[in-house]
C-alpha cells in the first residue's frame, strides 16, 4: 500500500480548482478534460475517475470503520493508524487499480446496488442531472447518488463538475451542522444530566413512599388478621349463646306464656295498687264526712260518778295533714330513697317514688301520679319527658305539686310539716275533688 504526506490530500486542489474554471468558462461543446471523456454504455471503474473525485467518493460514500475493515483484509493489520492516514492511503491507491481499489470499488457496488439499479434506467446526460439534482437535496440518499451518477456511462464533465462542486458545499453544511449538532448535544448531555439528578431524588422519595405504604398496609394488614380473629371468636360464641337459648328455650316449653302472665301480673300490681290508693282517698274523705255532719258530743259532767267496769277512754293520736295520703316523690338520687320513705311514714303517709325515666318506665309514671295526692317532684334528677309529663298531669287534674332543684332531706320535711299556701290550696281542692 502506497504512503501519502499529510499534504497529499491539498495537491489535487489545483487541477481541480484550474478544471472548474475551464469549465465554467468554456461552452458547453467544447472538448472535454483529458480522463473524464464518456465510455459508452460501461459504467466506469474506481480508478478511472478522475483524481479529485476519489476523496469526496471514499469520505462520503465509506464510512472509516468500512474503510478500516478493508485495508485490514486486503493489506493486513494496520494496527493503530489515526483515520486521517487511513483515509490518505485508499486515495492514493485508488489513483491506479489495486487490491485496494478493486476492493473498495466492490464495498460501493454491494452497498449501493438499488441506486446504481434506479441510475441504470437513465439513458442521457440530462435525465442523469435531473436526477442528481433530485437526490442530493434527501440526506442520507447523496452518498449512493453520488457513486451512483460518477460512475454512470452518460456522466460528462460538466455533470461531474456540478456533482463535485455539491458535494464540496455538502460537507461544508455538514460541518456547520456536525458544530451545531456538537453544542446541542452537550445542551441535551447537561439537561440530561440535570434531569437524570431529578430522576433520581424523584425515585427515591417514590422508594421511600413505597416503603412507608408497604409498613402502613402490613400494619393494616396484621390489624386486619386481628379484627378477623375476634369476629370469628364473637361469631362462636354467639353460635352457642343462641345454641345455649334454644336449649334452654326447649326445657321450658311454657317460657313465652309465663313471661306473658308475669308482664298481666305486673299491671295488675300496678292497677290494684291505684285501686288502694283510690279507695283510701274516699275512706278518708269519708271519714272527714262523717266527721263533719255528726252533732257534737256533751261533754260528761263532773259529778257523774264514774262507773267500775266502765272503760277508760284512750285519747286517739292527732292525725297530721297527710295522713293515709299518698305522696309521690319523682327522682332523686336512689341513696336517698329510704330517707324520704321515713320522713314521708312519719308524717302519716304512704310513700311512693318513681325515679324519673332513669331505668323504669315512663308509662308507670301515669299511674303513679294518678294514685298520688301529693307530688314533689325532684326536678334536677328526673329527664324531660318525665318533667312534662308531671306538670301535665298536676295541672289538668289540680293535684298539688312542689318543684324542687336541689333535693333534700330538710326540704322535703319541710314541704311534708310546713306545706306553703298554694300546696295548701292545691290539696284542699284535691279532697273537694275527691268528697264529690
Amino acid at each position: 500500500m502506497h504512503t501519502q504526506s499529510p499534504h497529499a490530500s491539498a495537491e489535487p486542489d489545483g487541477p481541480y480548482l484550474a478544471s472548474a474554471v475551464r469549465l465554467a468558462c468554456c461552452p458547453t461543446g467544447s472538448n472535454p478534460v483529458p480522463g473524464t471523456q464518456v465510455h459508452g454504455s460501461r459504467r466506469r471503474k474506481l480508478w478511472e475517475l478522475p483524481v479529485h473525485a476519489h476523496c469526496p467518493v471514499v469520505g462520503v460514500c465509506l464510512p472509516m470503520e468500512a474503510v478500516r475493515q478493508l485495508v485490514n483484509k486486503t493489506v493486513g493489520d494496520v494496527g493503530d493508524a489515526s483515520d486521517h492516514a487511513l483515509h490518505c492511503g485508499v486515495n492514493a491507491e485508488c489513483k491506479q487499480r489495486s487490491r485496494v481499489s478493486e476492493a473498495v470499488h466492490k464495498e460501493l457496488d454491494r452497498r449501493y446496488a438499488l441506486p446504481l439499479q434506479q441510475a441504470k434506467a437513465l439513458k442521457c446526460t440530462h435525465t442523469l442531472t435531473a436526477h442528481w439534482r433530485q437526490m442530493r437535496g434527501q440526506g442520507s440518499a447523496v452518498a449512493g447518488a453520488l457513486w451512483a451518477v460518477l460512475t454512470h456511462p452518460r456522466c460528462d464533465p460538466v455533470l461531474e463538475t456540478e456533482v463535485l462542486q455539491d458535494i464540496h458545499m455538502l460537507q461544508h453544511q455538514l460541518g456547520a451542522a456536525d458544530r451545531a449538532d456538537h453544542a446541542r448535544i452537550r445542551a441535551l448531555l447537561h439537561e440530561n444530566a440535570v434531569v437524570a439528578r431529578a430522576l433520581a431524588s424523584a425515585q427515591q422519595r417514590c422508594t421511600r413512599l413505597s416503603e412507608q405504604h408497604a409498613q402502613a398496609l402490613a400494619a393494616l394488614q396484621a390489624e386486619q388478621v386481628t379484627l378477623r380473629g375476634a369476629l370469628i371468636a364473637r361469631t362462636s360464641e354467639l353460635a352457642q349463646l343462641q345454641q345455649a337459648h334454644a336449649q334452654l328455650k326447649a326445657t321450658l316449653p311454657d317460657l313465652d306464656s309465663r313471661l306473658a302472665l308475669k308482664q298481666q301480673l305486673a299491671m295488675q300490681q300496678e292497677r290494684n295498687q291505684a285501686l288502694q290508693q283510690t279507695l283510701s282517698q274516699l275512706r278518708m274523705a269519708h271519714e272527714r264526712l262523717v266527721a263533719e255532719t255528726d252533732p257534737p258530743r256533751a261533754e260528761p259532767r263532773a259529778e257523774q260518778p264514774v262507773q267500775k267496769d266502765a272503760p277508760v277512754p284512750v285519747a286517739a293520736p292527732t292525725p297530721t295533714r297527710w295522713q293515709d295520703r299518698a305522696v309521690l316523690c319523682v327522682g332523686g338520687r336512689p341513696g336517698a330513697i329510704p330517707i324520704y320513705r321515713e320522713l314521708v311514714e312519719q308524717a302519716g303517709g304512704h310513700f311512693l317514688h318513681h325515679d324519673g325515666g332513669e331505668q323504669e318506665l315512663l308509662a308507670k309514671l301515669d299511674s303513679t301520679l294518678a294514685a298520688a295526692d301529693l307530688v314533689i317532684c325532684q326536678t334536677g334528677c328526673i329527664s324531660h319527658n318525665a318533667y312534662w309529663r308531671v306538670k301535665d298531669h298536676c295541672k289538668r287534674t289540680g293535684k298539688p305539686c312542689v318543684y324542687v332543684d336541689k333535693p333534700s332531706a330538710s326540704r322535703l320535711k319541710r314541704v311534708l310539716l310546713e306545706p306553703s299556701a298554694p300546696v295548701a290550696q292545691s290539696a284542699q281542692r284535691s279532697i273537694a275533688s275527691s268528697r264529690q
